[in-house]
This record gives C-alpha cells, structure tokens and sequence, in this order.
C-alpha cells in the first residue's frame, strides 16, 4: 500500500467498471496489495458475488447493460461518490472504448489501461491493419474502408477470392464475423454481422479479409512502458474457438518451433512500441498449415480472460502490473527475468448447452464444487441466478503442470470433479475437447470443433447411463413409498431375485423409460446397455427435481414410476409450431399471418447473452399467427410463430 500512496499518481480505491469473475479477480489483487476496491452492479446483479467482495459497491441501473455496465455516465458518478482515485475496466464492456477512456481522464480519474489514442488505433481493426503494415508486421490480405458500400465490400470479396471472412471494425470475442464461401452468401452475412456488431459495439463497420484455411489462432501477451518500450510474456495458443469465441487457452503453444515463436514475439513488440502503447494488452495472429509466417489479426487493448495461463507459467499477476503501471511505478522485472515454467491450459465454463447447438442456459446455480489443486476463477456461487442478460462465461478452470501432457490430464480430470449443479454448462464437452487426439497430440486449428465432432456433440452414453440410473437410485431411495421394492418386507429381494422398478426419467438430455435393477450391486439397464450404481455421486434437491454431478455430466432430473409417466404423457409439439430455443429478447420478426415460407427462411432473430440468435422454418408453409414482437423478453419455450405445413 506505501508504494501507491507515495507513487506519482497515487490510488487508494479502484472502481472496477465490469462484473462476474472479472471484477471478482481484479477484487482479489487490490484485497492484496491493500487497495480498496469498489463493485458496481445492476440490478440484476445486486446479490452477486463481487458485490459482496468489494470493500464497498454502487448501483449503476437496470439490468440491460446499456443502462448500466455501458453507462458511462453512471460509473463517473460512482466513482465519485465512493472517492475513487482510478477505474479498472476489466475486459468487456467499455474496456476497449476510447470515449471512455477520455472521460475518466477528464473527471480527473486514472483509467487503469492505455492512453485513449492506443485504445482508439487498436479498436477500429481497420485502422489497427494500417499501423501493423506501417511497422513492417504482415497482415492478412483484405479489404479495409470505414464507410465502404454492400458492392464495394462484394467487389473485394471478388478480387480478394472466396472463401472471405466479414469482420466488424469495432470490439472482440468473435461477434460481427461471418464465413462466407460464395458470393450468393455475401448479403446475408453482411446483414448479420451488421447487426451483430451494432448490438454488441454500436459499431457496425464492416471490413473483410481472405480466409485462411484450419489456421492455428495464436497471440502475444505483451505489457508497454507508454514511452515505446515494451515486455512480452511469451505467446498463447487459443486455436480451439466456437464461433470465433475462444473456449481453450494455452502457454506456451505446443509444436512451434523456435523461430516462428520468435518471429511472433518481435513482430508484437514492434507494433506495441510502434503505438508508444501503455500497459497490458494482447497482440493476435493466425498462422496457416504448414507455414511459418504469422499474419497479425488485432490487438487487444485490455487484459485478456486468458491471461491467467500467462500469469502461472511465468508466475506475475498482471492486474498488479497494470494498477502499478497506472500508478506510474516501475514495473518490478525486466524481460531477461520473464522466463515461462511449465505448461497451462485454461478452459471456459460457459452457460450453454453443447448438445443444442451452444443455446445459452439460465436458471439458478444451487452449489459450486471446485476441484482440489487446480485454480478456478469465477463470478458465480450457490445462489447466483444467471440470466440472459449477460456474456455466458461463468468461471474458468485452469491447470499448471511441469510438462503439457500433465496440465492436460489435471485439468480433464477436474472436470470430471467439477459440479455446478442447477444450470448447464459446457463442461462435459470441454472434457472431451481436452481427451480429444488432435488437442492431445497439440495439433489443434480453428476448425478443431467441426473435425472433433462432426456430428455435433453428445455426451457419452456409457456416462449418461451411468448417471440417469445414479438419478433415478436417488430418487427412488428418497422417495421409498409403501409400494417401493426398497421397503418390502416379503423376502422378494432377500430370496435371490432382484427388484425391478420400471421409471421414466426426464433430465437436460432428453427423455427415457429405464428400469433399475436393486440386487446386491444396484443396475439400471435401458436400450444401450447396462450399468453398474457403484460410487454414487453428489446430488441436491430442488422442490421435485433432482440434481446430481458425476463423471463430468450434471443433470436435472425428474423420476416417476413409467406405468404414472404414460397416464400423464403430455403431447408433443405440434408439428407447426416454432417455439423459443432459450430465454431472450426478440429483435426482429421477418414474418407475417398469411405469408408464405420456405424450409430455412428466417423468422425471427432473438438476442441473448450478447449473440444473436436467427430461428428458422423448419419446414414448407404458411404462417398463421405471430405471437411475439420485437422488444419482448420471453422464456424458453415460448410458442413464437405457428406454421401450417404445406402439404
């Protein structure tokens, strides 16, 4: 606490401007250095996590982030109510604004990042693809001009040569980005991505570039002085992504060899000295197959949700760095005495569901489980309601070991320990992702997801099995009833016959008549195959659903007697009905009563968890009542449009 009271710009109290695990992480090194630290929250935010962490929290608004977390004005004015000295952005949100920037420096607060000119170069990816040029970094050939038409963007796409990439100008973690393979694509992704950008960045400034086919996705972590010196902290491999959204994280790469590596480090360096760049950031680049000449893709001008692999092999705290770069303190090492130990891998626990195509999940987190030995950031605890409000990244899971291999096999097995029991989550899948032999082997590129799984993925059998019938032994046990197998008293069981107990399960997956075998060793068999119920997992209750944990899967069952479940089968769907996938906000509806579509035609567009969701005709015909509009928030489920087939 001495050296930032006696520093040139003094802190004694940081306002971190973000939420979640962010401003939980940022919290813990100012608890560290003795630094107070205040929390703002929305309203729907107003029990979580970092707000009970901080030294003190502030309401901001409502739970729409543009009423709240994006308004600026709001975080000046806390930040002056609580006596702030300087404001932590986090990642996110207004991290990479420049408007920003300038007016906390205006307000007379220190803005714990670089100068709003860095921040306003680096987040316009066209104006960032100048500077690069200029400083001798290679760049990915591409079209690039602020207020450039539909037809100058498809005249480029022609020169440049199909496959194209359409990027958004503005902001980061893969929105306003679309793959396009032929020209007849071009104006539906230019539309897309126009939308997507404008709701995420208010930006909707397209540019394109070629597509580099399978590259690895590969990045510097470098740390300016603002003087145009700079450090780097070795590269990351971020390869494995959905939707251009990073979901593994690793240092050092694996399998690059020692000049590309160099190559990747000196070209960062230059483009941050180039900028006299202040503080952390974070400069990307893709490399193709075979290739040994990395192209730069854009600089990220905050601290990465990556970067606590960075921090473990080479054992700094970079928010540290950054609030003693603010300061105007040296920072404590000089780049001879960086050098990485080890190998870590990060993975990112989301609120989706794999199995659906990645459709966020909301719904309350009843218990949080961490694996011993492994570090586990996180903005979420029991109680947390997740909403849809929001990014759906809710904790990181990160594993340090002596060799990759280690941190690999740590990290799948804790995992497989993990619990968040209550809402679905990507952690089975990221288990598999990890197991998987092009991940094991390092040989990992941006289509890992389509090659690894080319069906999509499900959870394994074997494991879903093995815990439907944990589901239904747990409910069965707490539910024994007069009628139960479990509290006969006839001898049936003891003279060497097993009960049997026909059930229908519902859970997260789907749904399934099983029966459970209750002899010495309890079995559960359905239509694939048979399972022994030994080492029964965790399990929690919720009025008269059952929640239970194991092998890397969470569930959210309900039990009934199978002869019950057929009295009381509710219809299916009917066939016509479109109905919401997830709980969202409605932002476009392409159709009316009376019209006409096609299998595949686009009838309505949702928003969620910062994406953008189009839901299509699943089949031929014609539309006989909509039953939403934009603007509405509506829960999973919803009937939204209802088609009558064409026969």
């Amino acid at each position: 606490m001495y050296d930032f009271l006696t520093a040139p710009h003094p802190i004694r109290t940081v306002l971190i401007a973000n939420r979640g695990e962010v401003a939980c992480r940022v919290i813990a090194t100012c608890r560290r250095l003795g630094l107070r630290s205040v929390a703002v929250w929305s309203d729907a935010d107003h029990d979580a996590p970092h707000v009970r962490l901080a030294d003190h929290a502030v309401r901001l608004g409502p739970a729409p982030a543009v009423d709240s977390y994006l308004n600026i004005s709001a975080l000046l004015a806390a930040a002056h109510a609580c006596g702030a000295d300087a404001i932590h952005p986090g990642y996110g949100f207004l991290s990479e604004n420049a408007d920003f920037v300038r007016a906390c420096i205006a307000e007379g607060l220190i803005f714990i990042g670089p100068s709003p000119d860095a921040v306003a170069a680096m987040g316009s990816k066209i104006e960032a693809r100048r500077i690069a040029r200029d400083s001798g970094v290679p760049v990915v050939p591409g079209f690039e001009a602020r207020d450039a038409s539909d037809v100058e963007l498809a005249d480029a796409a022609a020169r440049i040569g199909y496959p194209v990439m359409v990027k958004a100008s503005a902001g980061g973690g893969g929105r306003g980005m679309r793959r396009v393979e032929r020209p007849a694509d071009l104006p539906a992704a230019l539309s897309a991505a126009r939308a997507e950008a404008g709701a995420a960045f208010g930006d909707a400034t397209l540019f394109i570039e070629k597509l580099i086919q399978s590259p690895r996705h590969l990045e510097v972590q470098v740390f300016g002085d603002g003087q145009g010196g700079a450090l780097h902290f070795y590269e990351r491999d971020c390869s494995v992504q959905r939707n251009h959204q990073k979901l593994i994280e690793e240092a050092p790469a694996p399998n690059l060899s020692a000049d590309t590596r160099q190559t990747l480090l000196d070209a960062a360096l230059s483009l941050t000295c180039a900028i006299r760049y202040g503080g952390a950031g974070t400069v990307e680049f893709i490399l193709g197959q075979g290739d040994s000449q990395p192209y730069f893709l854009e600089m990220n001008t905050r601290l990465q949700v990556e970067h606590p692999v960075t921090e473990l092999i080479c054992g700094v705290d970079l928010v540290e760095f950054q609030l003693r770069q603010a300061a105007g303190l040296p920072l404590p090492l000089t780049q001879d005495q960086i050098r990485p130990k080890g190998h870590a891998i990060e993975v990112r626990l989301n609120a989706d569901r794999p199995e659906q195509g990645f459709l966020p999940a909301t719904g309350p987190v009843l218990d949080v489980i961490a694996p011993p030995g492994l570090r586990f950031d996180r903005g979420i605890e029991a109680g947390t309601v997740v909403g849809s409000h929001y990014d759906p990244m809710l904790a990181k899971l990160i594993a340090h070991a002596p060799d990759r291999d280690q941190a690999r096999l740590a990290l799948a097995d804790g995992l497989s320990g993990l619990a968040l029991p209550g809402i679905a989550t990507n952690q089975a899948f990221l288990r598999d992702c990890l197991l998987a032999p092009d991940f094991a082997a390092g040989q990992a590129t941006t289509d890992f997801l389509t090659r690894s799984f080319p069906n999509g993925w499900h959870p394994d059998p074997a494991a879903l099995l093995w815990l439907r019938g944990q589901a239904a032994l747990a409910c069965i046990a707490a539910n024994p009833g007069s009628a139960s197998p479990l509290t006969r008293t006839d001898g049936f069981r003891s003279a060497g016959r097993p009960a049997r107990v026909p059930l229908h399960l519902q859970d997260d997956y789907g749904e399934t008549d099983l029966t459970l075998t209750l002899g010495p060793v309890p079995q559960v068999t359905y239509s694939t195959g048979t399972a022994d119920l030994t080492d029964p997992p965790r399990h929690w209750r919720d009025g008269d659903t059952l929640h239970i944990a194991g092998r890397g899967l969470t569930l959210a069952a309900h039990v009934t007697p199978l002869a019950q479940a057929r009295m009381t089968r509710a219809p299916d769907t009917p066939e016509g009905q479109l109905t919401a996938p997830l709980t969202g906000r409605v932002t476009q509806v392409h159709v009316a009563p009376g019209d006409t579509v096609a299998q595949g035609d686009p009838l309505v567009v949702m928003e969620a968890m910062k994406l953008v969701h189009t839901l299509t005709a699943p089949h031929p015909g014609r539309v006989t009542r909509v039953a939403c509009a934009p603007g509405e928030t509506l829960p999973a489920k919803t009937v939204l449009v209802d088609i009558d087939p064409l026969s």
